[in-house]
């Protein structure tokens, strides 16, 4: 559940929206609210119930009950400026355009939501040509650094609509600001220059960003529309070998990114591709996707869901920002909005193929397997060598348990990969040793987990893998706990990893070293089951027996696996056997002779979305895979 972000449009809309009317008790939600949230019809009788489900339907990410909702409240109290920002934002979210900037002319004085009303009367403006008027609707002197930037770059933009190109360019070069604005000004300085004919100024333009990729992670998916804006321009010119090194730049910072591949087959067959940014109309809206990319992570949902709106709106078809907003729509749980999105993808662009995968991954979200995997399998069969897709039809085949065809799955995408694999395609061989090992086919699983390590050395995910199932089987304790604390120190909130290191240290025997790092691991994962479990069980080994069952009660209330369910109950009802069968392992054993059963990994290669974020699918989420913004919230 995301925090209510109206008061402030995450890092950057400065909103300032009070958290309550005046006179609204928010502690009780009335019948009328609880109603609305469960999916009733509801029948408010005054202005509390309506906007209390409201607001609890925003909180839910349920914007189209929220609009409902809150446009309801205004009935009741039609002058309400709370509740008519509320619903502004909303719409804008939703992308209702329309109906969002017709409050944004009622509120375009109130200081709280200057910013967004503002901007969103400059968008309308400039769908309608209006350039001068949008110009004078931003104020590139803003002191928020991220509002400063964006209104800079649109007023830019429109000023070049408006005929003074010399003027945009001479604004956008005397910007002044924080060290991650050169990105964001040498990409709509190279655009503009493009648009005006001037190519050896938007080559210089574009060659200083892509020099620096270190500068360019501040805004992963602006540094590769750079890259392919350069490649596009100089095989539109006929210069193959260039347009092959611009792109050969963005593979080193992106490796296997797809829109890069379909843009280089292009130009290797001499095809000739669009350019990116023609109008002032196309450049505004790279603006505000450029930004809405740059911030897109966890905390900063509204903002971004606002901005890349409003590109939307501006530029209807451009094929990066409806990925984006499906990947965002996706991370709130709107499933069928991301499958739509998804689906409106222009067959012809180069995102197609990321926007295919991005719909079988949301197929399988909601529980629709059967049809993701027969989705996922024809993108096989329509492009063997896009390992991505291997990737991403393992992850569905993980979620179904179907380890036998997982295996054969990543062992294919192995055998595409060729015989001189790259650090790139380790994760194949990290999904083929958990589909082996699951299998119980641990001197395979075993090879196949080095293999990924001589690729990656030192991948935490990795080195937890093989250094816990070394000593789930009583064998190389030493190197399995040295992997597993490597493991921890490069990834020491990750709660799945702290576990490990916890559960090891309770095979070993080592059950008060086991009590301290397991207590970490569920602070950091609180809900999960499994890690409750595991802690129930050290509590348990150290006399600690209430606070075991108190542990046991709260993994089964966290819905665990059919399989652990009964096992927890079983411990619940009779406590922890003196041989539980889980240890300790004290020496380095002969695995087969240890009546060790398939040791519970912690969710390792099982989310079927996390193998793909880590390096093999970069445009996941944010466009780019992790958090590698750099723009300070």
């Amino acid at each position: 559940m995301r925090q209510f972000l109206t008061a402030r449009l995450a890092a950057s809309v400065a909103l300032g929206v009070l958290l309550s009317i005046s006179g609204v008790a928010t502690g009780a939600i009335t019948s009328d609210a609880r109603a609305a949230t469960q999916g009733e019809q509801p029948n408010f009788l005054g202005f509390a119930g309506a906007f209390l489900a409201a607001r609890s339907a925003d909180l839910d990410n349920d914007t189209g009950n929220a609009i409902e909702f809150y446009t309801k409240a205004l009935e009741f109290d039609p002058e309400n400026i709370d509740v008519k920002q509320r619903l502004m934002v909303a719409l804008f979210t939703d992308g209702r355009f329309s109906e969002g900037v017709a409050l944004a002319r009622q509120l375009k004085d109130d200081p709280a939501v200057a910013q967004v009303s503002q901007l969103a009367l400059a968008v309308e403006a400039t769908t309608k040509r209006e350039y001068r008027k949008a110009a004078k609707l931003l104020n590139p002197e803003n002191s928020n650094p991220i509002d400063r930037l964006l209104n800079t770059l649109l007023k830019a933009w429109s000023d070049f609509g408006d005929g003074k190109g010399e003027q945009a360019l001479k604004s956008l070069a005397e910007l002044e600001g924080p060290t991650w604005y050169p990105v964001f000004t040498r990409y709509h300085a190279g655009a503009m220059l493009l648009a005006l004919g001037n190519k050896d100024g938007a080559r210089d333009q574009f060659t200083d960003l892509i020099a620096d990729p270190q500068g360019g992670g501040a805004a992963p998916d602006t540094y590769i529309r750079t890259v392919m804006a350069l490649a596009s321009m100089e095989a539109r010119d006929g210069n193959k070998r260039a347009a092959l090194d611009a792109l050969a730049a963005g593979e080193d910072f992106s490796p296997g990114y797809a829109p890069l591949s379909a843009l280089r087959q292009l130009i290797e067959t001499d095809g000739k591709p669009e350019p990116g940014v023609k109008t002032a109309q196309q450049g505004a809206a790279a603006a505000l996707y450029t930004l809405g990319s740059a911030l897109n992570r966890e905390g900063a949902e509204e903002t971004v869901a606002v901005y890349l709106q409003f590109a939307r709106t501006l530029n209807p078809d451009d094929a990066a920002t409806l990925v984006i907003l499906g990947s965002l729509k996706e991370r709130l749980g709107k499933m069928e909005d991301a499958i739509a999105l998804y689906q409106m993808v222009p067959e012809t662009s180069p995102m197609r193929r990321v926007s295919e995968l991005q719909l079988g991954l949301a197929l399988a979200d909601m529980d629709r397997n059967a049809e993701a995997k027969d989705h996922l399998k024809s993108l096989i069969a329509s492009d063997p060598n896009d390992l991505r897709s291997y990737l991403a039809y393992g992850s569905v085949l993980s979620q179904d348990k179907d380890y036998a065809e997982m295996a054969l799955n990543y062992e294919t995408a192995i055998s595409m990969a060729g015989p001189a694999p790259t650090r790139n395609d380790w994760n194949l061989f990290f999904q083929a040793g958990i589909a082996h090992e699951r299998l119980k086919q641990w001197p395979r699983a075993e090879a196949h987990f080095k293999r990924a390590l001589e690729l990656y050395p030192d991948q935490p995910q990795v080195m937890n893998y093989l250094g816990y199932s070394w000593i789930d089987m009583n064998m190389n304790l030493e190197d399995g706990m040295d992997l597993i604390r490597a493991a921890v120190d490069l990834r020491p909130n990750d709660g799945y990893i702290v576990d490990s290191l916890g559960w090891a240290h309770y095979r070993l025997g080592e059950y008060e070293d086991a009590v301290r790092e397991l207590e970490r691991a569920v602070e950091l994962k609180p809900a999960d089951p499994t890690i409750n479990d595991h802690l129930g069980d050290a509590y348990w080994k150290v006399g600690r027996k209430l606070e075991a069952t108190f542990q046991w009660n709260r993994a089964l209330a966290n819905d665990p696996d059919e399989d652990l369910k009964p096992k927890i109950e079983l411990k619940l009802a009779e406590g922890l056997p003196e041989d539980d069968g889980t240890g300790p392992a004290t020496a380095n054993g002969d695995p087969a002779a240890t009546p060790a059963g398939t040791p519970e990994l912690n969710g390792a290669g099982s989310d079927k979305k996390g193998s793909l974020e880590l390096d093999a699918m970069p445009e996941k989420h944010a466009g780019f895979a992790g958090d590698s913004s750099t723009i300070p919230n």
